[in-house]
């Protein structure tokens, strides 16, 4: 019975805090279902277009520098709460702005949201999790950014038919928001799970291993005895004040070795896995389905069977990344992803399009959702020292957000100068650097706790 109680309560608090990651899904992908109207409604160039996408990227990446230093000081819960209030603020004031650059603005302060919740999200995850358990609960996160993503892909669909049955008719606030302006609606519904992750928030501890690292032991005890159990949890307090005691430091500290090496392994994988283009295949899903000959409305609802695929493809992830192993699932994953965006790159040069086409893409989210996409997070929460886990992260996490912006600020122009074809083949290149690389650097690390793998590391790291 009271291991029961403890598994609750840990799979409550995983959703809870993996509300950020469906936030994060969520408002990443919503951007997809208004691109074609601002472009018309705007005038927007193909620079202008990516620097619109690309805005709340570089809102990501101020987020992440302050929030894991942040989250280091004050605490995991209090900065996610922040993120939470930031989503909340940037879906209102977005969905209720006119002038174009008051729109990037907003966009901006979403992305410094996004940025805070992909790094202290995973990051509390892999901190309350039972070290058996950890890789899935810690897949959970990205598990909600697909659902999240999702959401956004049939929120848009169902909005935008809603839109054209229903133009020409009604007036006031509403009309203007889901028929004149369809594409302010689609923003103003995220203002529902943004308040959601404020009030839930309210209800979810702090950090075992971050109270224990300020010496608030006895509410750490609490927190972890609800977790693994009264016995467990008193030698695992042990563990965690033994490391915690023996170093203290920060950015300095992550750029000497043997840390530099852990930080490199795991920004390359990091960079490497975004560069696979998939903020590119969910950022621009319909001008891509368009530039293979479909249509705006049936390009939504592919999307949504591409998003579809994404969340059930991250169950494999989750199924198997605490029994095969972290290396496994990477390796096998970067390289059938490699082959899939180079089969992707072949149907748009031969025009082939229709759904051998979406397969295509099917088949690069399915290898995407269970190694590219979510074992970065795995891997750069699990491998650092807690004392310096929020730092290190908040690197790895930036360096993504770096990545996407490129990405999604060159898209456009790849897409219209080098051809769509060619973008895909340059896209299956990184993966397989992903392949590569991993290969030769990644270490195993599934079944240990997080104190045993910082004792491993340093004999480890080659």
């Amino acid at each position: 019975m009271e291991r029961t109680g403890a598994n609750y309560f840990i799979f409550l608090i995983t959703l809870i805090a993996a509300l950020g990651g469906f936030l994060f899904g969520f408002d990443m992908a919503v951007v997809s279902g208004i691109i074609e109207p601002l472009k018309l409604q705007y005038t927007l160039s193909s620079a202008q277009e990516g620097l619109f996408v690309s805005s709340a990227l570089l809102g990501c990446i101020g987020g992440v520098a302050f929030s894991g230093y942040l989250s280091d000081k004050i605490g995991r819960r209090k900065v996610l709460f922040i993120s939470a209030v930031l989503f909340l603020i940037s879906a209102v004031g977005f969905s209720f702005s006119e002038a174009y650059p008051i729109l990037i603005f907003f966009r901006v302060l979403a992305g410094i949201g996004v940025g805070v919740a992909s790094n202290v999200s995973p990051l509390y995850i892999s901190e309350v999790a039972p070290s058996q358990r950890r890789g899935r609960l810690v897949v959970f996160y990205q598990l909600a950014i697909t659902v999240g993503i999702l959401a956004a892909y049939i929120s848009n669909l169902f909005l935008q038919g809603y839109a054209t049955n229903n133009a020409g008719s009604g007036e006031g606030l509403f009309h203007w928001f889901f028929i004149e302006n369809v594409w302010r609606g689609m923003f103003i519904v995220g203002v529902i799970p943004a308040a959601g992750f404020c009030l839930l928030l309210l209800i979810v501890p702090e950090s075992p291993r971050w109270l224990a690292q300020y010496g608030r032991n006895e509410e750490a005890m609490a927190i972890l005895s609800k977790i693994n159990g009264e016995q467990t949890a008193r030698a695992e307090l042990d563990s965690i004040k033994e490391m915690a005691s023996q170093k203290s430091g920060g950015y300095k500290e992550l750029l000497r070795l043997p840390l530099r090496k852990l930080l490199t392994l795991a920004v390359v994988l990091t960079a490497l896995s975004q560069f696979s283009g998939i903020n590119g295949v969910i950022f621009y899903g319909p001008t891509i389905l368009k530039s293979a000959g479909i249509v705006t409305s049936d390009a939504l609802f592919y999307q949504v069977i591409l998003g579809s695929a994404n969340v059930l493809f991250t169950f494999i992830a989750i199924s198997k990344v605490d029994t095969w192993g972290r290396r496994p699932l990477y390796i096998v994953g970067s390289l059938c992803a490699a082959l899939a965006l180079a089969l992707t790159g072949v149907c748009f040069l031969m025009n082939i399009t229709g759904w051998f086409m979406l397969f295509s893409i099917i088949l690069f989210l399915l290898f995407f959702a269970f190694s590219l996409g979510p074992l970065k997070f795995v891997i750069s929460t699990e491998i650092f020292p807690t004392h310096i886990r929020g730092t290190a992260l908040s690197m790895c996490i930036m360096t993504m957000w770096v990545s996407d912006w490129v990405v999604n600020l060159l898209f456009p122009m790849m897409r219209d100068g080098f051809g769509i074809a060619t973008t895909f083949f340059i896209f299956s290149f990184f993966c397989l650097l992903s392949f590569l690389y991993a290969k030769k650097k990644l270490f195993e690390t599934k079944g240990k706790s997080l104190e045993e793998i910082e004792k491993a590391w340093n004999s480890e790291v080659k």
